[in-house]
């Protein structure tokens, strides 16, 4: 505690000596450049005393504007607004003349329309100085975020409720995108991350949860937050009644999937009753949103998809924290992506053209928006917030999943779960917090690189279409790709497979490890045997493919040598499948169920020893299908919290954990009851979610009282969006991305 408080007090020492350096050699330009300004006597000075002078002037007007201005300002509270914004210029120069009288033997003066300009000129460069001294001080900006929230709920005119320790405890629910349950358990054993293991210490508990065989956000974000992955084959598929290829992270058709599950299970959401949504694919029927990528396709003045960006960075104090840190992230990554490459590490993916910036917006920008965001719902005391932080899973994809790289993205996540916990401890309420990821990672040499061609280019073969010379790139389907497209409102299109062209060529479509294939002249679902009339040579050239693990046609799981297996068989694809994991059968028995599931599933080969895959994309570590790690993400929740109970299989059975979870805190938070979970899509499963709801009346008293209102879900916001740091009981919906 002694180190760290002289470790606080020497830093603060360093800045102020830094920030008086600053204003020194401003002073001095302004003395060349301003006719009426001089730091030197009569005589003239030597070039020392003349610095001397400027450091003199500067240390007394900084401190006088640090122990004066206050005490001035507050005595003139009285005085009109209009007036005081003009009073402020000249006593800022009354203040910087008595600082130049303050100097020896009079080596200071300037007339008083100069002074005025040049106090204004120091005060900006002072503040944008110490604002760029912050950058990395977490204190620094939690203090200014706690400023900004109270002038917020000042200007509102409402405060917050006083922390009461018989306060309805809030849900913080936050997803570190991509965090397997073993890189969690390795990164807190190795002091990567000192906050989660000092939780686990302290009374959290931690488990591994099973994926469905698609094992991707879109699919584990969707079950966690509206009950449902039905339909949901993979990251990206083709639907043969609209002639469109689906993608998760493409804004129409996250609105899309967001509305089905709505639909299928008759609930709005995880987040319907006081909920925020921050940095996520889905809304979960939040009120508060901000940077989701579900309604970022909307239009509207209150609706903008921006406006999650453009309310954090109104700030300046962010703008420059945030600026300055990207930088520093883009050229971390260049030095690594050349430092990797000078090694001739294996496997290696390229890092090159706009990858820095876009992996420094997943890990800066992206994080500390979602970070503030979710600051503000905690100042405002919302009873559940849910918040995606997508750094690890943009830099696993391309510098792995275990590394330099990827340690160092741990250690600063953990740095803003520090920074979250301290902000809970000043919350109108407490805040009970839950770590879960959406997936794991596993590693491994990419198709291409591993056999020196793409499935697509394997597929052509085995259908006996030419095929291209210079073997093509599958682009990788990080989530951060889209997040930066949709903050510059620019369209997320994957080229022409968005909406494949007519024709009988099979639409390829990769997934991480997983791949689908469809052939468009073929209405539903081609069954194996007229693959087999029309493509003779295609299921054997995929089947016996070293990359290949196994295939799903028609309701047949087909291995190499010639191996096969019924799903309708009991038993027979429990043995076919065995080396994928226990639980592999069922997930591809329910994914065969689906209407939307493709006529040729892929799954690439999987080598039990290693936990490797091969990506049908650019991708070292992936994730989509079954194998490895990618299948198991963690869930930690607070010893005050029931246990989960048995095995949780599927993002549906992590929703109804959340569900009880929320009940559990004072009665029916949410509207409440035990899903039906099936694995097959049977009638049972589509009451997933389905929820008896508790009166509105009552769900408003729950979390702190105030009167009831409807909002229907999917539809525009209302109201002035608020920025980052809205207050309790706002009724406008905030940012969207």
């Amino acid at each position: 505690m002694r180190r760290r408080r002289w470790r606080t007090t020497g830093n603060a020492l360093v800045r102020v000596a830094l920030v008086w350096a600053v204003s020194t050699l401003t002073m001095l330009a302004l003395a060349g450049i301003l006719p009426d300004f001089r730091l030197q006597s009569d005589d003239g000075d030597s070039i020392t005393q003349i610095g001397l002078t400027a450091a003199w002037g500067a240390g007394a007007f900084g401190l006088l504007s640090a122990l004066v201005w206050p005490v001035v300002v507050r005595a003139l509270l009285l005085v009109p607004a209009l007036v005081l914004g003009l009073l402020v210029f000249f006593l800022n120069g009354s203040l910087l003349l008595i600082a130049l009288r303050l100097i020896p033997d009079g080596r200071g003066e300037a007339a008083p329309e100069t002074a005025v300009v040049v106090a204004a000129v120091m005060s900006a460069v002072a503040s944008a100085t110490s604002t760029a001294l912050a950058v990395r001080d977490d204190e620094a900006y939690r203090r200014r975020l706690y400023r900004l929230a109270d002038r917020r709920r000042r200007r509102q005119g409402r405060g917050a409720a006083p922390r009461d320790g018989a306060a309805v405890p809030g849900l913080l629910v936050l997803q570190l995108d991509g965090v397997g349950y073993e890189v969690l358990r390795e990164a807190c054993n190795s002091a990567l991350m000192p906050t989660v293991a000092d939780w686990l210490e302290r009374g959290h508990r931690v488990t591994s949860w099973r994926t469905d065989w698609s094992s991707q956000t879109g699919a584990s974000q969707l079950g966690i937050l509206h009950g449902s992955t039905f339909d949901v084959p993979a990251f990206r598929w083709y639907e043969k009644d609209t002639r469109e290829v689906m993608v998760c992270n493409r804004p129409t058709s996250a609105a899309e999937l967001q509305r089905r599950a709505i639909e299928r299970t008759g609930d709005g959401g995880l987040l319907t009753l006081d909920g925020a949504s921050r940095g996520n694919l889905f809304s979960g029927g939040a009120d508060q949103l901000a940077l989701v990528l579900s309604v970022s396709a909307r239009r509207g003045r209150a609706n903008r998809s921006r406006s999650g960006y453009f309310a954090y960075f109104s700030d300046p104090a962010n703008a420059v924290r945030t600026a300055l840190s990207f930088v520093a992230d883009a050229s971390r990554e260049i030095v690594q992506s050349l430092r990797a490459r000078i090694r001739g590490d294996r496997p290696r993916v390229s890092r090159g053209g706009l990858y820095p910036l876009i992996r420094a917006f997943a890990t800066v920008v992206e994080r500390d928006v979602v970070v503030a965001a979710v600051i503000g719902d905690m100042l405002a005391g919302r009873s559940v917030v849910y918040a995606d932080l997508v750094a690890y899973d943009e830099v696993a994809h391309h510098s792995g999943p275990r590394g330099r790289d990827t340690d160092q993205v741990l250690e600063r996540l953990d740095r803003s779960l520090a920074l979250l916990a301290r902000v809970a401890e000043h919350a109108p309420r407490p805040y009970r917090i839950v770590l879960l990821s959406d997936h794991g990672q596993s590693p491994g040499e990419t198709f291409l690189a591993r056999y020196g061609l793409t499935l697509k280019d394997l597929v052509r073969a085995g259908c006996g279409l030419p095929v291209s010379r210079r073997a093509g790139r599958t682009r990788s389907g990080a989530e951060a790709r889209a997040a930066v497209l949709a903050a510059l409102h620019r369209p997320v299109e994957e080229g022409e497979e968005a909406r494949p062209g007519p024709g009988s060529d099979p639409v390829v479509l990769a997934s991480g490890n997983l791949a689908l294939i469809s052939f468009p002249d073929v209405p539903g679902r081609a069954s194996r045997a007229r693959i087999e009339r029309t493509h003779p040579a295609l299921l054997a050239t995929l089947a016996n493919h070293p990359g290949v693990g196994f295939l799903l046609v028609d309701g047949v799981v087909l291995g190499p040598g010639g191996a096969e297996a019924r799903l309708d068989v009991p038993g027979e694809a429990e043995e076919l499948l065995a080396p994928f994991g226990p639980g592999a059968a069922a997930a591809v028995r329910r994914t065969d169920a689906f209407p939307h599931v493709a006529d040729i599933m892929v799954n690439s080969a999987y080598d039990p020893d290693t936990g490797s895959v091969h990506a049908f994309e650019e991708q070292i570590g992936s994730h989509g299908g079954l194998g490895g790690e990618q299948g198991h993400p963690f869930l930690m929740w607070p010893a005050q919290l029931s246990d989960p109970g048995e095995e949780l299989v599927g993002a549906e059975a992590v929703h109804g954990v959340l569900r009880r979870w929320l009940r559990e805190a004072d009665g029916p938070q949410v509207p409440v009851a035990h899903p039906a979970v099936g694995w097959a899509g049977e009638p049972a499963s589509r009451d997933a979610g389905r929820y008896a709801a508790a009166p509105p009346a009552r769900a408003a008293e729950a979390v702190g009282g105030g009167t009831s209102r409807e909002v229907p879900q999917d539809s525009p916001p209302e109201g002035h969006i608020g920025g980052i740091l809205p207050s309790d009981g706002s009724p406008a919906r905030d940012e969207t991305r």
